[in-house]
């Protein structure tokens, strides 16, 4: 990925004097021309990078930019290493371990052989979500749309995007952009998307950052009350935090909060079985009821 290039040729550079543009196309198994663009992407990016030909000639920063590799501790260079293997955990590759090599070549003993921090951002959808992420991350370089079945609660459609981040959040994983459709900035969540395929080329228009409150993503729409069996408190702690409950005299948990939907409400309670009881609101309580009807008449066999 250019991203990656970028970042090992601005190290080798910060560590030797001169490289010619050939041992950079070597190096990185590109072309020459590929390194030329990416110099010029450097220079635009405020690198002050110079250039002479000839014999004894190369790339080279100017002095004074130089930085002291080791003013980066051996507990910073583990953080930054847990965070490039978080990213092979995903795409199921060694490509960023490969680019902390080249990134640590000629330190000596800068980069620790072991890291305390371990993070996976890895789902259970190993298979499928690697390869998405792949395509995305391919058209967001190559400014090229992307386009794909998106699966939502209130329809199935086919959107051609704009995509402008990569983004993990609620433990999962998202693209950010411009959908055509819409006409406007749109999250879009990866397991929802089937058949992606790279589009046509665009023109990148000025893309903000996506707000990622829950309030403005997930707008709450209804306040419930639910008692819970003491059973229940390990769910409440993890899914929710231990603040959003109080203990009642008969040992039952009082749990409070907003959600976005009827459906989600009436979902979740379900999966607690006999073990929870919506107490609030009243119109959401008869909802519960009469569909618990519905399933015991199902299970029961009638019709």
């Amino acid at each position: 990925m250019k991203m990656e290039r970028l970042i090992g040729i601005l190290s080798i550079l910060l560590q030797r004097e001169r490289v010619t543009t050939p041992e950079l196309a070597e190096h990185f198994e590109v072309s020459r021309r590929t390194i030329q663009r990416d110099v010029e992407s450097l220079c635009q990016a405020g690198i002050p990078i110079s250039t002479a030909q000839g014999a004894g000639g190369g790339i080279s920063i100017m002095e004074g930019y130089r930085v002291d590799r080791t003013v980066l501790t051996d507990p910073e260079m583990q953080a930054i290493l847990a965070g490039l293997r978080s990213l092979d955990s995903v795409s199921g590759t060694r490509r960023y371990a490969q680019l902390m090599e080249k990134l640590s070549a000629g330190t000596g003993g800068l980069v620790p052989g072991g890291t305390h921090m371990l993070i996976d951002l890895s789902s259970w959808y190993k298979t499928s979500l690697p390869p998405k992420i792949e395509l995305i991350q391919g058209a967001i370089e190559q400014h090229r749309t992307i386009r794909f079945t998106y699966f939502s609660p209130k329809e199935e459609s086919v959107r051609t995007v704009e995509p402008y981040y990569l983004v993990f959040h609620w433990s999962t994983w998202y693209v950010w952009g411009w959908c055509q459709t819409r006409e406007d900035f749109r999250l879009f969540k990866l397991n929802r998307m089937t058949e992606p395929a790279s589009g046509e080329p665009f023109e990148p228009r000025p893309a903000p950052l996506p707000d990622l409150e829950p309030e403005r993503i997930f707008p709450v729409k209804y306040q419930v009350t639910i008692l819970f069996d003491p059973a229940c408190r390990w769910r409440l702690v993890e899914e929710y935090g231990a603040d959003r409950f109080t203990v009642e005299p008969d040992g039952r948990l009082r749990f409070t909060g907003g959600f976005p939907d009827a459906d989600s409400i009436l979902s979740w309670v379900l999966t607690f079985g006999d073990k929870a009881e919506l107490l609030e609101p009243q119109e959401l309580r008869e909802q519960l009821g009469d569909l618990t009807e519905t399933l015991a008449d199902r299970y029961r066999g009638k019709n």
